[in-house]
This record gives structure tokens, sequence and C-alpha cells, in this order.
């Protein structure tokens, strides 16, 4: 008998056929498209943020990037448990010794690492970059051992001018935590690219702040506006997309004392806005302007107590 060939038949689909299947595939796409981003951070996740005195005053300021993150997330329906793990001055051996006390030990579902402007900022008393190479590896390793799933802060500038010596220090040791970052598969924040974009528009578009710095109080810890530079960072380092970013925003504008205006009377952000659009209008900074209209409603009152 002569061999008979074994196998599937062929499938031939009309032209007809093919463009309801393109059809039907491009509305699934399009329903895809419209759902929100998935969030790395769940509902109930409890959340260490490890680092130095940046941290610290972010888990403890009102404008701080910890907080913002949690209102940010409450904001699109994930609320987290924040561990904070922040200590000022702290290096990554710093880090590395307290890791197990200070974040382990409360068994987190994650992690946010961010560490690295005082092991260069100390100079001397740093720490060198195989050193704390070696350190932040043994960070990352240990915690994701423990099943802490890890999110990796690139470091914010030490000040706000990426050409100091200091800066381009830096750049190595932020080099190194990219690449680790995609080695480990942990998740990045690259905090350090959005303060040099972040910085660039502000020089653009605000007049330069009596303290001479736009996103910080003294080149280092952050101003509100820093706080928020670095809390939208992590954010979209955990999955957040446009629209998610603007519900964050939206819900920091009313949160009280998150700026350093305050006229005397605790002022929110949309508040400062409205008062910086006027400001720009009059082409003045902020501070000039409360201090302009605070002298003036001095003086109308001293006037008004001589009739």
């Amino acid at each position: 008998m002569p061999d008979r060939a074994v196998g599937c038949p062929s499938l031939v689909l009309s032209p007809d056929t093919l463009v309801n299947h393109r059809l039907v595939l491009a509305s699934l796409l399009s329903v895809l498209g419209a759902l929100p981003a998935q969030i790395a951070f769940q509902n109930g996740d409890k959340v260490a943020f490890l680092g130095d005195s940046i941290t610290e005053d972010g888990h403890h300021s009102p404008g701080g990037y910890v907080k913002l993150i949690s209102h940010g997330l409450a904001a699109n329906g994930v609320t987290i448990e924040v561990v904070g793990a922040g200590i000022s001055g702290h290096k990554s051996n710093d880090m590395l010794a307290r890791l197990e006390s200070d974040v382990l030990s409360k068994k987190p579902q994650w992690m946010t690492l961010s560490c690295g402007v005082n092991d260069v900022w100390h100079g001397e008393n740093g720490v060198s970059l195989p050193d704390y190479q070696q350190n932040i590896t043994a960070i990352v390793d240990r915690a994701q051992a423990a099943g802490v799933k890890v999110v990796i802060l690139t470091s914010t500038m030490i000040g706000e001018d990426a050409t100091n010596p200091e800066n381009v220090r830096l750049a190595g040791y932020n080099d190194f935590l990219r690449a680790l970052a995609k080695e480990k598969g942990c998740r990045l924040a690259d905090l350090n690219a959005d303060m040099q974009v972040a910085l660039a528009d502000a020089k653009k578009t605000r007049p330069k702040p009596a303290s001479g710095n736009y996103l910080t109080m003294d080149g280092v810890h952050m101003a509100p506006a820093g706080g928020r530079m670095m809390a939208a960072g992590v954010l979209r380092g955990i999955g957040c997309d446009d629209a998610q970013l603007v519900k964050a925003r939206e819900a920091w504008l009313d949160l009280p004392d998150t700026t350093r205006a305050s006229a005397g009377m605790r002022l929110t952000q949309r508040q400062v806005e409205q008062l910086e659009q006027i400001a720009a209008k009059r082409q003045l900074t902020l501070e000039s302007l409360l201090q302009q209209e605070f002298r003036k409603s001095v003086q109308a009152l001293l006037d008004s107590a001589g009739r």
C-alpha cells in the first residue's frame, strides 16, 4: 500500500473571516489599552522604606516622598502599611548592618532602597564604589532570599548642579544601581535622572528661589517640590501610568502642611500653585509676593489704627 501522509488538515480562512478576526483582536487590544496599569504594590502590602535622612524626612514630613507615595496609592485604591527605615547619616554599610532588625524582621512584601548620597557626600568618611557595590548587592540578595521584593532608587543629586565633582562621582554609583536592578530583576525608580529633568524644567519656568535651590532645601534634602518629584518617580517605578499619576498629584494638592510657604497660615499645595500663578504675572517669586502682601496688610492695619 502506498504511504499516506498523516497530519493536521490545512486551515484556510476566507477573507471575510480574517477581517472579522482582525476586528475582534483590535477591539480586545482597545479594551486592554483602556485598563489601568497594574501597580506592583497590592492592597494591604507592607512596604519598608530603607534609606538615609532623605527617607527619614520623607516618612516623617507631611510632604515627604514616603507620605506622598502612600497618599498617591490610596487615591488609586491601594492601601499600604508603611515601615519607615530611614536614618540620618547612614551609608550602605550602616544599612546592611541593620537590614535584619529594621526591615526583614518586619516581614514586608516590598522594600525600597535609597542609598548612595552619604557614601559619596561624606568624602573620606564615605564608602568607596567597590565597597558600596558589595554592600548594596548583599542588601538586595538578603532581601530577596527572605522573599522581599526590592525597588531600587537611584541616588538624588548632591547640590543642584550635575557637573559638580560630587555628582560626577555619584554617577558611577548610580550606573551600578541601574545595572544591579536589571541583573537582580528589581524594579527601578531612576530618581537621579528625574531630578535632572525636573531641575532643567524648573529653571526654564520658575524664578530662582531666594534659597537658590528649586527642589531641595540645602542642595540635598528635599523641599516640597523635590518630595513630589521623588514620589512620582517611585510611583512610576512600581507601575503607575499617567492617569494614575494624575490621580496621585490631584490628591497631593489638598494635603495640609506640604509646602514651606505659609504666610502665617497653613496652605495647601493647590493654594500655593494659585499664588505662584499670581506671582508669575507680577514677575515675582512666591516668597516676594507673600512678603509684599504681608507688608501691605500690616501697613493697612497701622493706618487704620492711626485714624
